[in-house]
This record gives C-alpha cells, structure tokens and sequence, in this order.
C-alpha cells in the first residue's frame, strides 16, 4: 500500500533525529556524490515516504567504516512529525540504519553547534573472536594497563591536539577540551573511551594508535609527551582501523 502524505499549514518547525548505525558499508556519516551515506540514506528515505525532499544537517561527521549508537540530524518540517512515522521510515532505511526518536526543538536549535560533548569508544580485542571482528580491532599483543591508562590521563593535562589531527583539515582552531580519556575493560574487550567539547578529524583514532604503542612498549610516556608537544602529525601513528571506532553519545543541555 502506497502512503501519501499531505501537509495541511506552511508552518516550519525544527527536529532533531536520533540515529544509530553500522558503518561498514558506508564512505561515513555526511553525504557525497556518487557515495553511499548514512545521510543519503536517510534523505532517501524521506523522499520515499514524503514524495518530497528533506535537508538534513548532521551533528557530528563520522569516518567511512565508522559506527555510532547516537547521532543526530536536525531538519525542518512544515508540520508536526507524526511518531507513527518513525516505524514507516525505519522500514524503508536498510537493516544498518535505524532512526531512534524524532523530537521536537526551538527554532534555533541546531544539533552540532548546540553539542555539550561527544564520547567514544574504540574497542580492541586480542583473542580470536569472530562475532566481534567488524566492530572492534583485532590486536594480539601484550598491552600494559596501567602504561595505557598513565597515557590516557597525560592526554588530558593538554588542549592543542594538532599532533592528531590528519592533515590537510580545514578548521580554525585545533583546541579539543578532554572531559574524560581513560581505559576500560568491559565484555573481555579492551574500550578506549574518550570525550570532549569537539574533535578532530582522524584524532580518536591517532590517539588510541599511538597510546598502543605505548602499551606495548614501543614509545615511552616521555616520547608519547613529545609528539603531543610537537604538534606535528607526522610523529604520530594513524593506524588502527575505523570500524573499531563507535560514537556512543552526543550530549547537549
């Protein structure tokens, strides 16, 4: 059954979308041409449901291969969104994709200048564990707790994080405010959980690389100190893959 909707005011109000989703199959969080995307897909499916088009803009870029438990979008639309929506869209979206909550905002609101903080997770595992092998890096080495943790902590005494950021990335600042950066343990994987006001593009990821091998003993805490103060990407290491990477939360007031 086809199911047509037709708006009854030119009324505009503001939402945001909750999004949660799997990246693997995705080139990341923000659309692009001739790319599959988490936002494309989401504006496709309004188009499907709607007949109309939907702008979406996103709260927080996500990495190709990347997953998030919590995103959002923010939109305007010219009536109330309807919950029972929800359910429609959801069964239009692919299975990696689910819409969480629709919920209503002030005019101003905007879901990535509005943002308090973001957390993430990178998760590691270094036993063999194949239901686990596309949401967290696989890395079969001794590691010292304690060493990642003293990392962790060293991390936060500093704002300026240019040594983590990939380059040719076109911000105005590379301050980062660290609210929490420590290592846990949780269902036998080793969670890298991290947040702060804002980050930088390829930062979680430089950041867990380089404390690894500080873990491992490859660089001391004194060299993993110096290539923070460098302020040079180039001493920095970028290898540990995206899909071990999930955000898990984007909190406003």
């Amino acid at each position: 059954m086809i199911i047509f909707y037709h708006f009854k005011s030119s009324l505009t109000l503001r939402y945001f979308l909750e999004v949660a989703y799997k990246g693997t199959r995705y080139r990341g969080f923000q659309i692009q041409k001739n790319a599959l995307t988490i936002q494309g897909e989401i504006e496709k499916a309004f188009k499907v449901l709607f007949k109309q088009p939907v702008e979406l803009t996103g709260s927080s870029r996500t990495d190709a291969g990347v997953h998030a438990r919590q995103n959002f979008f923010h939109f305007d639309w010219p009536e109330t969104f309807e919950q029972k929506w929800i359910y429609n869209l959801n069964a239009i979206l692919p299975s990696d994709i689910a819409i969480n909550t629709v919920t209503e905002k002030s005019d101003e609101a905007h879901c990535r200048f509005d943002a308090l903080s973001r957390v993430y997770h990178y998760h590691v595992y270094q036993y063999k564990n194949p239901f686990i092998t596309d949401s967290a890096y696989f890395y079969p080495y001794s590691l010292n707790i304690a060493l990642l943790n003293s990392a962790a902590a060293l991390i936060k005494d500093y704002t300026d994080f240019t040594s983590f950021s990939k380059k040719n990335t076109q911000v105005k600042t590379f301050n980062c405010t660290i609210l929490q950066s420590e290592w846990i343990m949780k269902d036998d994987q080793l969670v890298y959980v991290v947040s702060a006001n804002r980050f930088l593009r390829g930062m979680v990821r430089a950041l867990t690389a380089t404390m690894l091998k500080v873990g491992r003993g490859i660089i001391s805490l004194e060299t993993f100190r110096a290539i923070i103060e460098s302020k040079d990407c180039s001493n920095t290491y970028f290898d540990t893959p995206a899909h071990g990477l999930t955000l898990m939360q984007v909190k406003y007031s």
